[in-house]
């Protein structure tokens, strides 16, 4: 860079500095994207490392978009100003800019266009990138809270809290309406076997004749899982029964008994086949 080129880009940093003082110090970390927009991969010829090296050199605060950011800053993305280094039009020439935006996307500093004529990208671009940097190099950079911005960042924040009290809203009331269906199923299906049970005790009882109930509910029983069904024992434990499953919810053959056990109304009946009538008794049967 020659002397007289220095002095001029000096010149121009010194306007920028006068029309810029005002807002760039107003914001207090510069976050810089991992992927730029012309370029194929992230970081690609480490042109965000670069970037975010020369601004944390020069007396800035710079992050990575997808770094760990400060509790501030996740908070309030409007304390921060991104990065947005553009790739301008250039015949030969590789031309890049720094543009500074606010978290509404408008650009409170541009700088200078970073140039240089070498043809491989692996050096031009960190060449141009460091062109253009001299106008955030010699900014006399100092953050100064901004209550305006802050407020803003603080509104900007609310909102999007709002919006997401607003989204869970919604998704309890669809969570709500799922349970609701679900229960209505539950219930249906609860009904379809009280009346599949219903008949098949009917059936039962159309087969063996009169029915005669009799109530063994202080007997207490348990039922111990076994391959193709249950066994039953008392509370000695002496083994009652074996019940074998039909296939039918709630409903069992009791084996080596012309008689099934089934469930009506809650509780559990066993019906015996006595060859002249049906008899039924209530029987307290824990599962």
């Amino acid at each position: 860079m020659t002397r007289l080129l220095y002095i001029f880009i000096c010149f121009v940093v010194f306007q920028t500095q006068l029309n810029a003082q005002a807002s760039i110090n107003d914001y207090k970390y510069i976050i810089v994207p991992k992927q730029l927009d012309f370029l194929s991969s992230q970081d690609q010829f480490q042109t965000s490392s670069l970037t975010k090296f020369l601004f944390n050199k020069y007396g800035y605060t710079a992050f990575f978009d997808d770094d760990d950011l400060p509790e501030d800053l996740s908070k309030n993305r409007c304390l921060g100003l991104r990065a947005d280094i553009k790739k301008n039009k250039g015949f030969l020439i590789t031309k890049l800019q720094i543009d500074l935006l606010d978290c509404n996307d408008n650009i409170v500093m541009s700088s200078l266009v970073g140039e240089t004529k070498i043809k491989e990208y692996k050096k031009a671009y960190p060449i141009a990138i460091r062109e253009a940097f001299v106008t955030y190099q010699f900014f006399n950079y100092k953050y100064v809270a901004n209550d305006d911005i802050v407020a803003l960042a603080t509104s900007n924040d609310d909102s999007s809290e709002a919006k997401e009290i607003e989204k869970l809203k919604k998704e309890v009331e669809a969570l709500k309406v799922k349970e609701k269906q679900a229960a209505l199923e539950l219930e249906e299906e609860k009904q379809q076997v009280a009346k599949q049970q219903d008949k098949v005790v009917e059936a039962a009882q159309e087969l063996f004749g009169v029915e005669v109930v009799e109530s063994v509910e202080d007997d207490i029983l348990y039922a111990q899982p076994i391959e193709n069904g249950f066994q039953i024992v008392d509370t000695q434990p002496k083994k009652v029964m074996i019940l074998l499953n039909t296939g039918t919810p709630d409903v069992f053959i009791v084996k080596g008994k012309d008689a099934i056990v089934y469930k009506k109304n809650g509780s559990w009946i066993y019906a015996l086949n006595s060859g002249n009538d049906l008899k039924l008794s209530d029987i307290n049967l824990k599962f």
